[in-house]
């Protein structure tokens, strides 16, 4: 089995009793990564009597534990049983290199590469030995370029490749244009003293915001661009995530898998994910503290959906202030309160229910696309095309039906053929 995720937004997860196999049955577990739509309902697998074995990359291993116990707050579970199902997790859990190949049982190999969408993120290829049959399963795939992380693989080719689709019916804009456009409409929104909100995924994009913030605020190159962010005038940067400075002390600990360019700055004595200005926010007390203080200041916190968490409390009291602004940098799917600040910000007196309280959106809401973790139509495609040969048939998942049927015909487009 790969991935054993939770459904976010208003698609339902579909039930265990309904699955073709029982969790008994399973063997192995596979996680391409560590987020919790790949990896929510791992304790409900092991509740419901699975007692294999899980198989990931080492990055992500080191991640389980506290995705799944942030997670967990939320279901009523006890810590007693948290602790025991991290126990079990631990126990029958292995971690991987990328690249190399590795014998499973009954002629099955495997072997994991880098997907770049977040730490430890791996696509994974099975082939069996005998038939030479091979599957390649894609995970999510990141974009180039993506700070702290290596670019994404080149896979090998497969008879049959199971393929994300988030972005596939669109293009991001590109490294250099995504920091010109955080650090423009930093700069404006703060000119008047007001609040940023950006609600942010505590895996991968509070690290990656942390980096390229560091590099506006104190790269040469930004300072004449961006003058109202740099000395005494650069605003106080909170991450106000219990789970997020959590994940960022294991990326730390985990630097030997970040790129090149990270492990250059690091060996420079410039930490990529730290810098002068940058504020932890650990108890519930500063929490409220920073919800009450006015501006300026960028204010990152989770749930980068706005399903949950800190930034909730956020939004509560600074949703309704027009001084201040909401930046989303990730996806939002149907369903979620990000999406619904989405789309009715864009409508008059539009509001957004939070908590059960209706709020007006009077705060401005802007939306970087550039700062998705997956990868654009682009360079979906040309992942799929970079195998020697063409795979026999691509199959598309993990994606709205429009982004599947617009990524199919462009596939299809290439002679290759689809199962949308």
């Amino acid at each position: 089995m790969v991935d054993c995720g939770q459904a976010q937004g208003k698609d339902p997860s579909i039930p265990m009793e309904s699955w073709p196999v029982r969790p008994s049955d399973i063997d192995y577990l596979f996680l391409t990564h560590a987020h919790i739509d790949h990896i929510g309902r791992l304790p409900k697998l092991i509740e419901n009597g699975f007692k294999g074995e899980i198989i990931c990359s080492h990055p992500t291993r080191a991640l389980l534990y506290p995705m799944l116990a942030d997670a967990m707050k939320f279901t009523g579970i006890s810590k007693q049983t948290v602790r025991k199902i991290a126990r079990t997790i631990d126990d029958i859990s292995w971690g991987f290199e990328f690249g190399e190949t590795f014998d499973l049982e009954k002629n099955i190999q495997f072997k994991l590469g880098r997907a770049g969408h977040i730490l430890g993120s791996s696509f994974i290829r099975f082939q069996n030995q005998q038939s030479g049959w091979s599957i390649l399963f894609s995970g999510d795939l990141g974009a180039v370029d993506t700070p702290l992380l290596r670019d994404p693989e080149l896979p090998d080719t497969a008879d049959l490749v199971i393929m994300e689709s988030t972005y596939g019916d669109r293009m991001h804009v590109d490294r250099r244009q995504r920091i010109q456009q955080l650090g423009t409409i930093l700069s404006r929104s703060l000119a008047d003293g007001g609040k940023v909100f950006i609600p942010a995924f505590s895996l991968g994009r509070i690290q990656e915001l942390i980096y390229e913030m560091d590099h506006l605020f104190s790269d040469s190159s930004c300072q004449a661009i961006f003058p109202a962010l740099q000395g005494k005038k650069r605003p106080p940067v909170f991450v106000d995530s219990p789970l997020g400075l959590e994940i960022t002390r294991i990326y730390a600990q985990l630097s030997a898998y970040w790129d090149d360019d990270a492990r250059e700055l690091l060996g420079n004595g410039n930490h990529p994910i730290d810098f002068d200005g940058l504020y932890v926010v650990e108890s519930h007390r500063d929490h409220r503290k920073l919800c009450d203080a006015e501006g300026p200041a960028v204010v990152l916190a989770g749930s980068g959906m706005c399903t949950g968490g800190r930034i909730i409390n956020h939004l509560k009291t600074g949703i309704c202030n027009p001084r201040n602004d909401i930046f989303f940098v990730g996806y939002q799917a149907s369903g979620t309160t990000g999406r619904a600040i989405q789309k009715y910000s864009q409508r008059p007196n539009g509001y957004v229910e939070l908590d059960g309280d209706r709020k007006t959106i009077n705060a401005a809401v802007h939306t970087l696309t550039g700062y998705s973790a997956h990868a654009d139509q682009k360079g979906l495609v040309g992942w799929l095309s970079s195998m020697p040969e063409k795979p026999g048939v691509v199959k598309l998942v993990h994606g709205e039906s429009r982004a599947r049927k617009v990524l199919a015909e462009v596939l299809e487009g290439r002679g290759l053929r689809c199962d949308r």
